[in-house]
């Protein structure tokens, strides 16, 4: 389990984040994460639907449109408010994954992409949460940042950024959690979940950080277009990825994803 830290901490950098970019339009691809993920765990349109971290909401605006009753929280009052004014239907609620506000066994499916490991101290009471908050035999599927070579080498070269912008003495504060594979699935395991599924993604792929191994329509950096369609790499970029995540898969990754279910 290892720290990241940074010059800014967890809420004043999803304050900053969400306030820079506009509501997310429905998600399009749902060959990529983490449409494709929820897609693997939301099974029926009878289950009511809880995501937990909802930010701009790609996929809380993706099941609002085709009907499925969902309900989005986030810590940030600021992403909750523009999704409000985007779209007045929207169920969508300030929240804390530590504390909900929600009965025993409310939710069928939880979806909870990059959620957790905000997360300094309270990972355990979080996913309890969690399972409290799920129906018998319901499930959630979950993202957590890896702790691998590619996220040491994106941390070194933010830290080199940050580095080149702050102040010498400004303090470092805690930013995200990282996990191991294992350590992810035991977090789940130790509140009572059986895991369905654990595997890798490519989120951002490392090459993506690069503008020369970006595809066409993504050489300039738009935050929302690469949310909604993936963050899509050029031809060269793409196979330097593949053969990469071939190799080492769990070092090339840059999040885990899970699905687990409460047991019936």
């Amino acid at each position: 389990m290892r720290k990241t830290y940074r010059s800014r901490g967890v809420k004043e950098y999803w304050a900053a984040r969400w306030e820079q970019i506009s509501v997310d339009a429905p998600m399009q691809n749902a060959g990529v994460y983490p449409l494709k993920y929820a897609q693997m765990t939301v099974q029926d349109r009878a289950g009511k639907i809880l995501e937990a971290g909802c930010g701009a909401g790609r996929i809380l605006r993706y099941y609002h449109d085709r009907g499925y009753d969902i309900t989005g929280i986030d810590f940030i009052p600021g992403a909750i408010e523009k999704l409000q004014a985007a779209d007045a239907t929207l169920k969508v609620e300030v929240g804390d994954i530590t504390n909900l506000q929600f009965a025993d066994g409310a939710f069928r499916y939880v979806l909870a992409y990059g959620l957790y490991h905000n997360l300094e101290d309270d990972l355990d009471k979080a996913v309890a949460e969690t399972f409290r908050v799920l129906e018998n035999g319901g499930k959630v599927c979950a993202s957590f940042r890896a702790d691998n070579i590619q996220t040491r080498m994106t941390d070194w070269l933010a830290d080199r950024k940050s580095a080149a912008q702050a102040k010498p003495d400004a303090p470092r504060v805690f930013h995200k959690m990282n996990l191991t594979r294992k350590e992810f699935q035991d977090l789940f395991a130790r509140a009572g979940f059986e895991t369905e599924y654990a595997g890798n993604v490519e989120n951002m792929p490392i090459f993506y950080k690069f503008r020369t191994f970006r595809a066409a329509g993504h050489k300039e950096f738009d935050e929302n277009k690469a949310r909604a369609e993936g963050y899509r790499l050029s031809w060269l970029g793409q196979r330097l990825q593949n053969a990469l995540m071939a190799l080492l898969p769990d070092q090339f990754c840059n999040i885990y994803v899970i699905i687990a279910r409460r047991p019936k």
